[in-house]
């Protein structure tokens, strides 16, 4: 695996700041019954980083303590984890949000029969990987049978009401097949919906696009093709300067399964901790107290595929969002 992080460090981007703290987003380990080929977290089956329970008890602890609006949940597969579902059900009783990373195909792994069940019951949405709504691509990105699989996994949560129930939000994220910047997110949905629709039934709510990130995987995979300098260039000349203002790490914090905190996802990958101070780490149980509004976040060249074209972030595209 190829380090991306000397590249991007040499790279200048914006100064930004951040605003108020509304969401907390927790890793909760590596693990994950895919190996997937744009993954950012190089996560797969032989991983064994995980969280304890000591750190999920200091996750809960800040919830509860910062009143954070949202918890937002990712792995590897995060149902994976012991501790996944004491997470959800003590934030669902302190009131917050829960958002789970769903790759769907975990939905009918061994152990994990029921739980689509156990989100509904405590009202989950449901955020799922599908790169695609043709079956060639999915699997060439995913794997042999992760389509059939994530069909499967639509519908046992369409079944419980997931897409039409209100209260049961599915959300359904794409990302492209290789260095290039997603379509339009508004008719790209389009798309999905109709043929989903059409050809299984399906229905959800809304699509995400993401740029793929020039990290760990698909950095490795850039640089050994000759085409990193290229892909770094496309986002930095799209880069549009009004989606500055709506880049998710404004008002959200990652927290790795140690409880190391980051400004992003992306950040936690290249191991690059959120700055306080002279500290070179910070932990959640350091920030129980503390209002990091106005902190600087630790920023090099691959936050250009965040605010390049229509933007992009954990909730999508930020063009749309911003609509």
């Amino acid at each position: 695996m190829r380090d991306t992080l000397p590249l991007l460090d040499k790279i200048a981007f914006p100064a930004i700041y951040r605003g108020k703290l509304d969401t907390l987003q927790i890793n909760v380990g590596y693990r994950c019954n895919q190996s997937c080929f744009h993954c950012h977290v190089n996560a797969g089956p032989n991983r064994t980083e995980e969280m304890t329970s000591d750190i999920a008890d200091v996750v809960l602890d800040f919830v509860k303590r910062r009143r954070i609006a949202t918890l937002d949940i990712t792995g590897g597969a995060p149902e994976l984890n012991p501790h996944f579902r004491r997470l959800v059900t003590a934030a669902r009783q302190l009131g917050t949000k829960v958002m789970d990373r769903c790759n769907l195909t975990i939905l009918e792994q061994p152990g994990q029969e029921d739980l689509a069940k156990f989100l509904a019951a405590n009202r989950v949405e449901v955020v799922a990987s599908m790169p695609c709504y043709l079956e060639v691509n999915v699997e060439r990105q995913r794997g042999k049978g992760v389509f059939d699989g994530s069909i499967h996994g639509l519908h046992k949560l369409n079944a419980l009401g997931y897409g039409r129930d209100p209260a049961l939000a599915l959300n359904l994220v794409y990302n492209p097949q290789g260095p290039s910047l997603p379509p339009a997110q508004a008719s790209l949905e389009v798309d999905y919906k109709r043929v989903l629709g059409k050809q299984y039934g399906i229905v959800f709510n809304k699509l995400y696009v993401l740029a793929n990130m020039p990290i760990q995987r698909f950095g490795t995979t850039l640089i050994n093709k000759g085409e990193f300098d290229g892909y770094l260039g496309l986002l930095q000349d799209t880069h549009l300067d009004a989606n500055l203002d709506g880049v998710m790490c404004r008002n959200l914090v990652s927290v790795d399964w140690r409880g190391f905190v980051y400004d992003c996802d992306f950040n936690q990958m290249l191991d690059l901790p959120l700055a306080r101070g002279g500290k070179k780490r910070v932990h959640l149980s350091d920030l129980l107290e503390e209002d990091i509004t106005g902190n600087p976040i630790r920023v090099a060249g691959h936050c250009y595929g965040c605010t390049a074209g229509q933007g992009s972030s954990c909730g999508g595209a930020l063009k749309e969002a911003a609509e």
